[in-house]
């Protein structure tokens, strides 16, 4: 077992002895976000969790392109730039369900489902969260708790089944689903219903019975993490701030249930509320989108400076490409973005839910960012610049110091956390 599983499969007995340890997941597929996510983690002394979403990656490719034998490399191509130790690195797969394949049969859907399983298990991915909660073409509206149960133990049989023949260690999985969907909440979030106690027991019981039914009791042994709703979520233009005291009885209730919560959207929370999160259980903390919005304020601050240092860069070059690559591919913003052309627009590019990152691996996008980053290469950036476009930062600095810079900060509140708590210090501190 590497150090990154065993990690993974501490949490529980750690947080019940009162080591409240945490593992930050870092849900994203742009490779600066992940160099710098494992930067971070090296700083920190941390495993770096890299997950993919069924949305992202799978077998036929996912909005990457990459399959989870692709990804996979990916990362490892990046850790080896950066020389963080492979062994060290904990790769997930996030909401593996028949998510992407929903306006299908549930037949047909979950034969796909069953298939990425396997692959993901099969390309060395050993945290496994296991999402059948979407309703298929002939399923009703909404679906069971009993069938995603039995959906979501098929799932598990195909990813025991893909890492054994490719001799990788047994999965760690993590079950239940009381978030938005991949992709994230599309409306104003005006309050959200915190999981109960009681919903979270029946979660556990009903997967348990499901994975007995298929004789995998070794693998239900190895389900370390429940997903819940403890109060947190973002849509395009809010943020839901964590409130320990609405979540008292589902944080009273882990201890008995053998597991530790695993948080969803955690993105844009306070390190005082991500500190809370993990005092109360909630150990693995998910962070994905608030990270490529970073990245998208950096490079969009760097255009502006790039245009006012008379250097042959005309300002708003990037954020202009990045709006007819939207405009000419609408199914990533539009069920997302509402009003008046100009609200679309402001929602498009500055929108919480950032649906811009699934364009920035484009062929434009990528030119366009080649290009800012070239006429800046080299280059140092005043400290009344940084000031104007990219407050908080200290210059001078290349552009490659401020965009690892600016997504190094909005992590910071994720690795420091831990490591707070570990010298029972408080976080603000």
């Amino acid at each position: 077992m590497t150090p990154a599983l065993n990690a993974l499969f501490s949490l529980p007995q750690a947080h019940d002895n009162g080591d409240l340890q945490s593992i930050v997941s870092i849900c994203s597929a742009h490779p600066v976000v992940i160099r710098t996510a494992l930067q971070q983690a090296a700083i920190h002394g941390q495993i770096a969790c890299i997950e993919a979403t069924c949305n992202q990656v799978n077998q036929d490719g996912g909005y990457t392109g990459m399959t989870p034998a692709d990804f996979r490399t990916f990362v490892l191509t990046i850790a080896k730039k950066v020389a963080f130790p492979p062994e060290n690195i904990l790769f997930g797969g996030d909401h593996l369900g028949p998510n992407p394949w929903r306006k299908l049969p549930a037949a047909q859907a979950m034969a796909k489902a069953i298939d990425m399983n396997r692959a993901y298990a099969a390309a060395g991915f050993s945290k496994i969260h296991l999402d059948a909660s979407m309703s298929c073409a002939d399923d009703p509206a909404a679906l069971p708790p009993d069938i995603m149960a039995e959906r979501a133990a098929l799932l598990a049989q195909a990813a025991e089944q893909g890492a054994g023949q490719a001799g990788h260690p047994a999965p760690a999985y993590i079950i239940g689903t009381e978030v938005p969907v991949p992709g994230g909440a599309a409306e104003f979030l005006d309050g959200l219903i915190v999981t109960s106690a009681g919903d979270a027991a029946e979660t556990l019981a009903m997967h348990a019975r499901s994975f007995a039914a298929l004789g995998l009791d070794a693998a239900f042994d190895r389900v370390v993490g429940l997903v819940v709703q403890p109060g947190v979520e973002f849509g395009q233009h809010n943020v839901i701030a964590y409130d320990p005291a609405a979540a008292a009885s589902l944080i009273a209730a882990r201890p008995a249930l053998g597991l530790i919560y695993e948080a969803h959207s955690t993105d844009y929370q306070t390190p005082q509320a991500l500190g809370a999160l993990v005092q109360g259980g909630f150990a693995i903390l998910k962070v994905g989108p608030g990270l490529t919005f970073a990245l998208r304020e950096a490079l969009y601050g760097l255009d502006q400076i790039a245009g006012e240092m008379g250097i042959g860069y005309r300002a708003n070059t990037l954020p202009n490409v990045m709006e007819r690559v939207m405009l000419a591919q609408p199914d990533n913003w539009a069920p997302y973005c509402h009003g008046d052309e100009k609200e679309q627009h402001c929602q498009r590019h500055f929108g919480l839910s950032d649906r811009i990152r699934y364009y920035w691996t484009t062929p434009k996008a990528t030119k366009a960012v080649a290009e800012l980053m070239r006429t800046l290469q080299g280059r140092m950036i005043s400290q009344s610049l940084l000031a104007s476009f990219l407050p908080g930062l200290s210059g001078p600095m290349t552009a490659e110091t401020a965009l690892s810079a600016i997504i190094s900060k909005a992590l910071s509140g994720y690795f420091a956390t831990s490591a707070a708590i570990d010298r029972g210090s408080s976080i603000a501190d």
